[in-house]
């Protein structure tokens, strides 16, 4: 069942259950993340090889076998086979053509005074990709990454991921690698490996951004780390949003509130429709296909948590729940979904009609699926070319047009109690 949320007029109650359902960071993870930075900071590679060897199993001896060599990615790329290599050559050429469109460029202003501004855009010099490995693999996670990276100009990018006791990388990551152009794998994991990058070893060179997700050790040493390098974001639980009017295929919306739910128990799928019968109708679907789906526990946990359906009077006030919620993904099954946007004012990636279900953009649309998660979308955006670039701004003046500037800046500067700023001016124009 799925259980209607009576927000009566406020959207309070209920954005704050979306809000939190970020687990909380203990004081114990925190004070343990803390300290294997600080290993790593002080130890370097001979901290890096205690924590494998602890926490998964990688019983490594010397810090050159932290490298992926050039035969195991290729080993990898053969491993996964032909089809599975077109699959991400598609989903290359998909995020390209979207990402694309983000690329920005430097640009200069000339005056007529012989003032020259502008801003040099300059994709970041050294980025690191962590990469989750174990059971769960994500090879759809190098490319939604690496691809608006590449686009930037990123000169180097590597990965960091953890192996277990064979200290292997999972050849699926090794071959969405090889497909993104990335030949530098590191293997090492956790917070462990979020400090070597953000700080550097004798092995590992240091980086300016870490990206991708983790688990609370992953993420904390990141937020840790942060100012140091810079980082993508720290992200929660997923989540989906589904605006759905009389007409929408229920079937359709049942399968889409499971695609999320089945993330982890934190997940969060609601439904808000106009519909009353469109609700029961769901239920019906969703008491159907959950019975044939192995993470049907998870599902359920989820939904009974954190799903439900908000019942609305019109389809403005389903956009206004949704613009309050500010979800990650948001579908809209309504007639004429396209004419909806201007409703929109804060989700992370939006999925308009039928036959763009939300796990379209997890692979292949060509949109990102690094989002902002539980509400952040009204001040956060989708991963993209943006995140890895650095815009330097610059000017020229000569020394005629200056003099016309010189006594307001000096004024200026004298108000805010800064002399040396005024003298800075000043100087420039005594008689010599």
């Amino acid at each position: 069942m799925l259980k209607r949320l009576d927000f009566k007029g406020s959207y309070e109650d209920i954005a704050v259950k979306f809000k939190t359902r970020k687990e909380d960071v203990s004081k114990q993870v925190n004070d343990t993340v803390l300290d294997i930075i600080e290993d790593v900071k002080t130890n370097g590679d001979k901290a890096l090889m205690k924590y494998c060897r602890e926490f998964d199993g990688f019983k490594i001896t010397d810090p050159k076998n932290f490298i992926t060599t050039k035969q195991e990615i290729l080993d990898g790329v053969s491993v996964v086979g032909t089809d599975f290599i077109r699959i991400l050559e598609r989903t290359k050429d998909q995020l390209i053509d979207f990402h694309q469109h983000q690329v920005d460029k430097s640009w200069s202003l000339y005056k007529e005074n012989g003032v020259m501004m502008g801003q040099i855009v300059r994709g970041l010099e050294n980025v690191a990709l962590y990469v989750p490995g174990g059971t769960a693999t994500y090879p759809s996670t190098v490319m939604m990454n690496a691809i608006p990276a590449k686009l930037a100009g990123v000169k180097n990018l590597v990965i960091i991921t953890p192996v277990k006791g064979d200290g292997k990388v999972n050849p699926t990551i090794l071959a969405a690698a090889y497909v993104c152009g990335i030949e530098k794998i590191y293997k090492v994991g956790g917070a462990q490996g979020v400090a070597a990058v953000a700080y550097g070893t004798n092995t590992i060179p240091h980086v300016d951004k870490i990206v991708g997700p983790g688990n609370i050790y992953v993420a904390t040493a990141k937020k840790c780390c942060y100012g140091v390098v810079d980082i993508d974001m720290v992200a929660g639980p997923s989540e989906i949003l589904i605006v759905a009017d009389e007409n929408a295929n229920p079937k359709y919306v049942a399968a889409d509130l499971m695609s999320q739910a089945e993330h982890d128990k934190l997940a969060s799928a609601i439904l808000v429709t106009t519909s009353e019968e469109l609700v029961s109708k769901v239920e019906e679907e969703l008491d159907r296909q959950i019975e044939a789906l192995p993470r049907k526990e998870i599902i359920q946990s989820s939904l009974d948590n954190y799903g439900g359906a908000i019942i609305v009077d019109d389809i403005k006030e389903a956009f206004d729940v949704s613009n309050y919620l500010a979800p990650e993904h948001l579908e809209v099954l309504t007639d004429n979904p396209i004419n909806c946007l201007p409703l929109i004012k804060n989700a992370g990636s939006i999925f308009l009609g039928e036959y763009a279900p939300e796990p379209l953009g997890d692979y292949m649309s060509g949109t990102n699926h690094v989002l902002p998660t539980g509400g952040t979308a009204k001040f956060y955006s989708a991963l993209g070319v943006y995140d890895f670039v650095k815009y330097s701004s610059y000017s020229y003046y000569p020394k005629n047009v200056l003099s016309t500037f010189k006594d307001d800046v000096m004024k200026f500067a004298h108000l805010e109690g800064l002399d040396g700023h005024a003298n800075s001016i000043g100087v420039r124009f005594e008689e010599e």
